[in-house]
């Protein structure tokens, strides 16, 4: 890609490097900026253990962490300790957030986790590959081999549970957690007692009735209700063209009822293996945002675009230019499950903050992405317009969401 304006920041973490000399501090202080920042500052031994954070302003975080220490405090000084200085500068929170899980990831493999404090996102999973599929809750990932699919993140467990047993109440598939080794004898449970279960445990229907049912239960989740949404219609369309009014009127009831659990899934639930998205933030460079790029839950980023057009792009709309800073940002390609759990994790605790910075666009179940939506996103973001509001930021969510973020 010669001559592209684009550039990828994905590695290394950090850009920046300045040696630290205590006797000329004053130069060291002025030559950083005062901006948000993730850093990591360094002793004489190299496998010395650093230390790591982040910052809103760098500047005087070092001051307070470098200065000459003052008499009777116990505030932390390493001046006597620190020889250099790693950082690169964010232009966001959600920016910060995300480099620092790079950076502790890297710098300390085996305890990064509980530095960050992070916490599984609330899934959803199908579980097709039982004989008889049946639906979960789970923080945790299968193989990326396996048939089983997930749907994610949700708010909090509570969330995920209420909106699938409002779901499930839709539909006819079994919520019993065992194996099942039908047995005509078998007397059934209260969901069978009820004609809200197919009874496969008793073989009350047939292997094909039951994988159909599982079918409409995959293709709701997949399609964010609309499958049942639009079933629903039709039939409701259908009866009253023939004048059966009283069954039109259940069609419309069954409408109502579902309207309610459709707005239990927020914009940010997706089937997990088939989640694309672009994260819009600012960018700690002038005249440009930051760009991420997610897919399949896994976190990509940033890219620096700028906003003006250069010589290279002058002939070219702002939705082409998105799209060749897109084929320049690849996605992220992680080593493992939890990889991709943390990534989840991450954009769960960002997507459901009251006070939510930036924007997120999801693909369509096309796989496209809303292009002039996100034209106009850019712009709100650039120009530190309010972002359009977020799902469940209500102020028990926010006050929740921000208990779990790092202090």
């Amino acid at each position: 890609m010669g001559g592209c304006p684009y550039v990828n920041y994905n590695f290394p973490v950090l850009t920046e490097r300045i040696d630290f000399d205590p006797d000329r501090d004053a130069e060291f202080f002025a030559a950083v900026a005062a901006s948000p920042a993730v850093f990591l500052l360094r002793g004489a031994d190299y496998a010395s253990e650093p230390y790591v954070s982040k910052t809103a302003n760098l500047r005087r975080r070092l001051q307070r962490l470098l200065s000459a220490p003052e008499e009777r405090t116990r505030r932390l000084n390493l001046r006597d300790r620190v020889r250099a200085i790693e950082y690169s500068l964010t232009g966001s929170d959600f920016e910060s957030g995300f480099l620092l899980y790079r950076l502790l990831r890297d710098v300390f493999p085996q305890s990064y986790s509980n530095r960050l404090r992070l916490r599984f996102a609330p899934l959803v999973k199908l579980h097709l590959e039982n004989e008889f599929p049946r639906a979960s809750i789970t923080t945790r990932l299968g193989r990326s081999s396996g048939k089983n699919v997930y749907y994610g993140p949700f708010f909090s467990r509570v969330a995920a549970e209420k909106f699938l047993n409002d779901t499930l109440n839709f539909f006819k598939m079994r919520r019993c957690v065992d194996d099942l080794n039908p047995d005509p004898q078998f007397p059934g449970c209260v969901y069978s007692e009820m004609k809200m279960c197919l009874a496969p445990c008793f073989k009350g229907c047939t292997d094909d009735e039951y994988r159909a049912e599982v079918v409409r239960v995959e293709d709701f989740l997949d399609s964010r209700g609309e499958s049942l949404k639009r079933q629903f219609s039709v039939e409701r369309d259908a009866a009253s063209t023939k004048l059966e009014f009283e069954t039109a009127a259940a069609f419309h009831a069954w409408l109502d009822k579902l309207a309610p659990v459709l707005q239990q899934m927020p914009e940010a639930v997706r089937r997990i293996d088939q989640m694309r998205a672009l994260i819009v933030q600012k960018s700690a460079q002038p005249e440009s945002v930051a760009l991420f790029r997610v897919d399949a839950g896994a976190i990509a980023g940033p890219l620096q675009f700028p906003i003006s057009s250069s010589e290279h792009t002058k002939s070219q709309s702002m939705e082409a230019r998105i799209q060749a800073a897109l084929a320049v940002l690849p996605a992220a390609k992680l080593e493992s499950g939890v990889e991709r759990m943390e990534h989840l994790a991450i954009l769960k605790r960002w997507c459901y903050r009251g006070s939510r910075t930036g924007e997120i666009f999801f693909a369509d179940h096309h796989d496209d992405l809303p292009m002039r939506r996100i034209v106009r996103g850019i712009a709100r973001v650039y120009q530190g317009e309010a972002s359009e509001p977020t799902p469940l930021a209500t102020p028990a969510a926010a006050i929740q969401s921000k208990q779990q973020e790092e202090p």
